[in-house]
């Protein structure tokens, strides 16, 4: 059969669960609360200058993701990064855009609540008047665990897989800099209690020239430590400690931070997907196979193809 999906969540996994069954003949939209699509695979923009705030780059080791990605690069929404791994050009958002290219998207609308009516699945959101959605025969969850669980709760549904995963969160800080000679060359990963990862984001391919500009993600432990800082509190500290690891003193001609409250997986499911098909619904993610982007796509190719093979 073919049949109505929702998707919700328009992150990789969710990007890949909904291409495969778009593959398959279904007629499916894809719900996410954000205005783009990619999730952590994200580049914010401000000011002229542009920071892969997320993710900060990806690899690609089964044969499945390497297609993706040597389609990628071929049609330019990739670029290797040195000895590093791969980018989207001219931001890693240019992935998800790749992703979603021909999906039917449904932006900036939370999905709070399933319900399982007569005629299929009904979703409420946060916006509007609270008008359900018209019925879906199916539908994949691929948000994060701890908004997947509640999400499914309100289903019904309680798969223990979904208790068992952890994410870290992580703080990230984005710098720029004018005419100043960059010490750290492509990226570093000190040994720090408060940073643990630095990128120079000016140096990766396809970004315009001009400021040199860096992503600072904080460790796990500091990030948990200061998660309820405001973000210009938590920019303020990770200059500080930032300009002494680097020994870089110049004042940065731009300076933010942004909290991921989900960020690193730490935990996973210990199953590729989630998938019940009595009630055709299903759940995907990095936090099924672990922190890779290639694990996202991976859960949510195979959940994908798991309904598709039934459909």
């Amino acid at each position: 059969m073919t049949g109505r999906w929702a998707v919700i969540g328009a992150g990789i996994a969710g990007l890949a669960a909904a291409r495969r069954l778009v593959g398959a003949g279904c007629d499916v939209s894809v719900f996410d609360k954000s205005r783009g699509v990619g999730g952590r695979m994200a580049t914010r923009r401000a000011e002229g200058l542009q920071f892969d705030h997320g993710a900060q780059f990806f690899t690609a080791r089964g044969d499945g993701f390497v297609r993706e990605v040597e389609a990628l690069v071929a049609d330019g929404g990739a670029a290797a990064w040195g000895e590093v791994g791969y980018v989207g050009t001219p931001g890693m958002s240019a992935v998800g855009r790749a992703f979603s290219r021909g999906l039917s998207l449904v932006p900036s609308r939370t999905v709070t609540r399933l319900d399982r009516a007569a005629d299929g699945w009904r979703l409420a959101t946060a916006e509007g008047d609270g008008t359900m959605t018209e019925a879906f025969d199916g539908v994949v969850v691929a948000v994060p665990a701890p908004q997947a669980k509640p999400l499914l709760a309100s289903a019904g549904i309680d798969w223990s897989g979904i208790s068992r995963a952890r994410y870290a969160p992580c703080w990230a800080m984005m710098l720029a800099f004018a005419g100043i000679e960059n010490p750290i060359g492509l990226s570093l990963k000190p040994t720090d209690e408060a940073i643990g990862w630095i990128a120079t984001d000016s140096s990766k391919p396809g970004r315009a020239g001009g400021a040199t500009t860096y992503v600072v993600h904080a460790t796990p432990a500091w990030s948990r430590q200061h998660l309820e800082r405001t973000p210009e509190e938590a920019a303020a500290m990770l200059l500080a400690r930032f300009q002494v690891l680097t020994g870089l003193q110049a004042a940065p001609s731009y300076l933010a931070a942004h909290r991921w409250r989900f960020a690193l997986v730490e935990q996973t499911a210990g199953a590729p997907f989630l998938y019940d098909e009595a009630r055709a619904i299903g759940a995907c993610g990095d936090w099924c196979l672990g922190a890779r982007v290639e694990a996202a796509f991976d859960s949510g190719d195979g959940l994908g193809a798991a309904i598709a093979g039934r459909a």
